[in-house]
Formats: C-alpha cells, structure tokens, sequence
C-alpha cells in the first residue's frame, strides 16, 4: 500500500503538470502572436510533455490502487514582453517543478516506497534535461537573438522540433 502522503503529494504533481501545459500554451501563444511560429512550436511540444507526465502519474496512481483526484488547473498568471521573457519563466518554472519532483522523491524514500521511488527516477532525470534544455534556450537567443538572421535561423531549428512521446514503462 502506497503511503498516503506519496500519494497526495503524487495526486498533486498531476495538476503541476497540467498547469505546465498550460503555461506552456501560453508561450507558445505568445510566440505565435510574434510570428516566430518554431519558438510556438517548441512550446506546443513542451506542453504535450507536461501533458503525458500527467498521464504516467495517472495511471502510475490507478495500477496502484490509488484514488486520482483531479483539481482546477490555474490559470498562467505570466505576462510576456520580451522574447526571453518566456524563456526565462519556462526555466524558473523547470527548476520549480524540479523541486517538487525531488520533494515527491524524498517522501517516497522515507516512506520507504521503492516502487514510486523506481518510478520517479525517470522524472528526475527528465528534469535535468528540461533545465538544461531551457538554459539552452536562453544562451541561444542571447547570441543570437539581437540579428535578425541569427533569430530566424533560431526559430527554424526550433521550428524543426517533432514530438516524441516518453517511453516510460509504468
């Protein structure tokens, strides 16, 4: 049986991922508004992620016998004006959920929760990724962001970003 905090806390983590969703839908929406429709399309893409996570603690939770409770997704509450504006927020916000996955983690460890603590490994991992991925971001539109050649160059190769679905075994 699943410790009721892991669970809570889990349950939690469900509604943080889809508010990522649409954080991340904001920012494409305010890409997209800009006419740099590769940045909208890296954030369309980031908010299909945040919207599998959710699923992979969904039914993480339900082959566990756990109750999902889902709750009101917020509103994103970020106003953008720059370009880096959204770049910046979308690397506060990794690092954010990246405290919220390790505190998830630390709770399953005390609750000595192998099984959930087996699973979030993966998240941990993913999370380092979307950090340097959004640092990444930040440094490229620093170099290249202020030449209008080298932010078009920027938005095709952001442009060129496929989905690919987590492969995740739950």
């Amino acid at each position: 049986m699943m410790d009721q905090k892991v669970s809570e806390l889990l349950n939690d983590q469900i509604n943080k991922e889809l508010y990522s969703a649409y954080l991340y839908l904001d920012m494409a929406n305010f890409y997209a508004a800009k006419g740099l429709d590769g940045f909208a399309n890296w954030y369309e893409i980031q908010a299909k992620e945040e919207q599998d996570h959710a699923m992979l603690i969904y039914k993480y939770l339900h082959n566990n016998s756990q109750t999902v409770t889902l709750g009101a997704i917020a509103k994103p509450d970020k106003e953008f004006k720059t370009l880096a504006d959204p770049l910046n927020a979308a690397y506060e916000h990794e690092q954010y959920v990246t405290s919220l996955i390790n505190a998830i983690y630390a709770a399953a460890q005390a609750a000595n929760d192998y099984r959930t603590v087996q699973f979030l490994d993966w998240f941990v991992k993913e999370q380092g990724e979307e950090e340097k991925n959004s640092s990444d971001l930040i440094t490229k539109l620093e170099l290249f962001g202020s030449d209008p050649k080298g932010l078009y160059m920027l938005n095709s190769e952001l442009g060129g970003r496929v989905y690919s679905a987590p492969s995740l075994q739950i």
